[in-house]
């Protein structure tokens, strides 16, 4: 990319998140909870692949009449 692209998409950065303090801390939270849900559905996902057949959820109508 050429410096002058760079600077400007740098600028623009700035000038849509970091100018305004309240839009920073908005930015920084979304950006959280958007992480949580993201982490939190891919490491379920992982943990329900690896322990398939071991969890209740999977053996529950062996033991339910």
């Amino acid at each position: 990319m050429p410096a002058a692209a760079s600077s400007g998409i740098a600028r623009g950065v700035y000038n849509t998140l970091f100018k305004k303090n309240s839009v920073f801390i908005t930015s920084i939270f979304v950006s959280a909870i958007a992480f949580e849900v993201v982490y939190d559905t891919a490491s379920t996902t992982i943990w329900d692949k690896v322990n398939k057949g071991k969890q209740w959820k999977d053996i529950k109508h062996n033991y339910e009449k």
